[in-house]
């Protein structure tokens, strides 16, 4: 039998990186210069959490990171924007999560795909991933290749291909 396992990674390291890419940059840009915007990436909660003086600068901080997540090969579905909020002051806030690995609805949408393309494989939930197996790696690859097309809430890689 073979296999192959559906997951949904994000590195905090890269993203860690564009975070610090980013602050970096707003320090250096002149539509930021007194500003009090911040941007900071707390790993544990895997979230990021910006700071702006008004919308138009969280906009534009949100547009930065994004730029930056993109050049690190961070994927944008798995980052789910929660609503502005009003800080201290003028202030407005913003909170980032970074969803890694697979949520089980998710997980029951990419069974769902699966099962939908009415090929022999047997697909299962495992924790934060999906275990895809068939007798025929050709049908894995078709698989991989519908999965690949599918519209999904987060973005998928494949894993530990087994013949």
């Amino acid at each position: 039998m073979a296999s192959f396992d559906v997951v949904s990674k994000v590195e905090p390291q890269e993203v860690d990186n564009a975070v610090n890419q980013t602050t970096k940059e707003i320090a250096n840009r002149y539509d930021f210069k007194g500003s009090k915007s911040t941007i900071e990436w707390k790993p544990k909660e895997s979230m990021i959490i910006i700071i702006a003086d008004d919308g138009y600068k969280l906009g534009a901080l949100t547009d930065i990171l994004q730029s930056k997540m993109v050049r690190r090969d961070v994927p944008l579905k798995n980052m789910k924007f929660s609503a502005i909020q009003t800080a201290f002051g003028q202030q407005v806030r913003q909170e980032i999560s970074i969803q890694n690995g697979l949520s089980k609805e998710n997980a029951k949408d990419v069974v769902k795909t699966i099962k939908e393309s009415k090929l022999k494989v047997q697909a299962q939930i495992m924790d934060d991933l999906v275990r895809v197996t068939a007798k025929k790696i050709d049908d894995l690859q078709s698989i991989i290749q519908i999965l690949k097309t599918a519209e999904l809430e987060v973005s998928l890689q494949f894993a530990n291909m087994r013949s």
